[in-house]
């Protein structure tokens, strides 16, 4: 396949779509300096890299940060409905390759990806794991080119982890989810920030007295639930996992089966990574005027389909909300099609938060450029990374923190009391 320049909506759109990534730019200190001393080091010259994120202002202020480092990027979203056309168009007058449309058919969807891919990239940077799937499925011959990746989102990780566990895996990738300063802001205060921001935007309700149920008490789930309980919110929480579940108890949510939730919520967030989390039985147990809304990466979370099978009245209430009557006569409203809604119905986690997560990003993608890892396997994100950019956060925002003397790290170090 020979790849094309770009492939976008509307390239007379990159006004707006400028103005968005000055304006993220103004807020991700750690990407200003990054992108500085890519400048100077050119650690990405000679090196295409392909990039597979939700296409919107923050991501696209990293492709520039990495095209400041010599890169040749070729860039698409990962998801349809969360890329945003006018930034697209602003990249392109960038002079970067983008193929990415909002909204785009899963054909259309994929063809982006196999544009992306075919300028037979060094690098890549993954956010649910399309480019590597597509990689080892029908573009193989692309990979002993390929030095390695970074792998973005939880999801993601899960594949790559299963592909290593069965020895598919065929060249390193960096598990940028785990590392520290990644999950423990972007998934937990990132998502529950942008949940609802995203369900209020769509919808214009008050969250304040509502019933909103958390399937699933990981890094997303609980920045959710936390979020919710700010908001005056009851929460409940529905959980696989024992640990978690009693975590959640202890954080003063209360927990049950979504069998027993389904009767009782007002609004319902997945935040699983699994299928089939609320399904047929569940939707038949909801109350009149349900919202139901899915935060993670997959569109598999929510049955959507039997849904649409079951409901005997279907309609566009306004954008990103489909209400559907079921045979009792009550209508549950679906957000964002049950795809992600802080990024279909919103803008996505916090430039600040993103800044910290994108620069993990770009030093990884440094290190892969630099000093590539051997083995074709999931490897975590270097302490040092993690420490930097940590330390630079603090840095950015005028904190400061104790540091141990020597008496003290000769303590610490010790087994002599």
């Amino acid at each position: 396949m020979k790849t094309k320049h770009h492939y976008i909506q509307d390239e007379s759109l990159y006004p707006s779509g400028q103005d968005k990534i000055e304006w993220v730019r103004r807020n991700m200190a750690l990407l200003n300096g990054i992108e500085k001393a890519f400048r100077t080091e050119q650690p990405f010259k000679g090196m295409k890299i392909a990039l597979s994120v939700h296409l919107e202002a923050k991501t696209a202020y990293l492709c520039e940060v990495l095209k400041a480092g010599g890169a040749e990027m070729y860039v698409t979203g990962s998801n349809p409905l969360s890329t945003q056309d006018d930034v697209a168009a602003a990249l392109v007058k960038e002079g970067i390759s983008v193929f990415a449309v909002h909204g785009a058919s899963p054909e259309l969807y994929e063809e982006c990806l196999m544009q992306v891919l075919s300028c037979e990239p060094d690098l890549i940077i993954d956010d649910g794991g399309d480019l590597v799937s597509l990689l080892h499925t029908k573009l193989t011959h692309l990979i002993p080119k390929i030095r390695g990746g970074c792998e973005e989102t939880t999801t993601g990780v899960h594949r790559l982890l299963a592909m290593q566990k069965d020895g598919s895996l065929r060249f390193p990738m960096f598990d940028v989810n785990d590392a520290q300063c990644k999950h423990l802001f972007d998934n937990r205060y990132g998502t529950g920030q942008s949940v609802f921001d995203g369900i209020d935007r769509t919808t214009n309700l008050i969250v304040a007295g509502k019933t909103v149920v958390v399937a699933g008490y990981g890094w997303c789930g609980r920045g959710v639930a936390m979020r919710a309980k700010g908001l005056g919110a009851r929460v409940v929480v529905t959980e696989i996992d024992p640990v978690k579940a009693i975590e959640a108890v202890m954080d003063g949510f209360t927990v049950m089966r979504m069998e027993d939730a389904a009767g009782i919520g007002d609004v319902f967030v997945t935040v699983t990574g699994m299928c089939d989390v609320i399904t047929e039985e569940h939707m038949k147990r909801m109350k009149d005027g349900v919202l139901l809304c899915n935060a993670g990466h997959f569109d598999v979370e929510i049955d959507v389909a039997r849904l649409k099978q079951i409901a005997v009245e279907t309609r566009a209430m306004k954008p990103n909300i489909t209400g559907y009557r079921l045979e009792n006569g009550n209508w549950l409203y679906l957000l964002a099609e049950g795809r992600l809604v802080n990024l279909a119905s919103g803008d996505g986690h916090p430039a600040e938060i993103m800044d910290m997560s994108f620069a993990i990003q770009a030093l990884c993608a440094m290190e892969l450029a630099v000093h590539p890892p051997k083995e074709a396997r999931v490897y975590a994100v270097p302490d040092t990374i993690d420490a930097y950019v940590a330390n630079e956060k603090l840095r950015s925002i005028g904190i400061q923190i104790d540091a141990l003397t020597d008496f003290q790290k000769e303590y610490a170090n010790s087994w002599k009391v």
